[in-house]
């Protein structure tokens, strides 16, 4: 059977990522991440839906950002819209210790208006990724609110990444990296949790 292009992006997504080789070739300027996409079983919350969790090497148990993401589809657009868990601590880990996700709840979720990412195929199995249009995603950082400005290419070897948080009214960068983006490389598939409905997207 011949596999959705919406299956194919979340079978490409999934899996776990690591700038280690980055890392290892400028350690003054990038920390050793590993960031997971792991899908959900489609029970668990009633469709397409990945936990993704980003952590220093050093404390797997203790991520720096965590998310819901549910997956979809509009015209040529592949969608993640963004949900925050009200009680991220008790699935911190979840990405290398998946029991943990079985604690997700729909009431434990809440919704990131503005901060879905748009996904463009831009080749055979290779896109790239902005936050939606309308710059609303907005992120406090030094007692300044900033909106996000994020870029990201995905192919099924790779995922790079950089976040920015601009300054609402003058445009001016007020964090992120300064070095260029992160570069990770996939270490790990996570795609043989893609069963039951999800062969089924489209």
């Amino acid at each position: 059977m011949k596999k959705s292009s919406l299956f194919l992006f979340a079978s490409i997504l999934a899996g776990k990522y690591s700038n280690y080789s980055q890392a290892q070739k400028k350690p003054k300027d990038f920390a050793h991440i590993n960031i997971y996409f792991r899908p959900l079983s489609w029970s668990s919350l009633n469709g397409a839906w990945f936990y993704s969790e980003q952590s220093y090497d050093y404390a797997p148990w203790s991520p720096y950002r965590q998310a819901m993401l549910k997956l979809s589809k509009a015209n040529n657009l592949f969608i993640l819209d963004n949900y925050s868990l009200k009680i991220p601590e008790r699935v911190a880990g979840a990405g290398f210790n998946p029991e943990l996700l079985a604690t997700v709840k729909g009431d434990l979720l809440s919704k990131r208006f503005g901060c879905a990412m748009h996904f463009t195929e831009v080749g055979p199995g290779e896109y790239i990724g902005k936050v939606e249009p309308g710059r609303k995603c907005l992120i406090k950082q030094g007692g300044e609110i900033t909106y996000l400005k994020s870029h990201v290419e995905l192919n099924a070897n790779e995922f790079i990444s950089l976040d920015e948080g601009i300054q609402i009214i003058t445009n001016k960068k007020i964090w992120g990296s300064e070095n260029g983006p992160l570069k990770f490389k996939k270490v790990e598939d996570l795609d043989s949790g893609l069963i039951e409905e999800w062969m089924n997207l489209n």
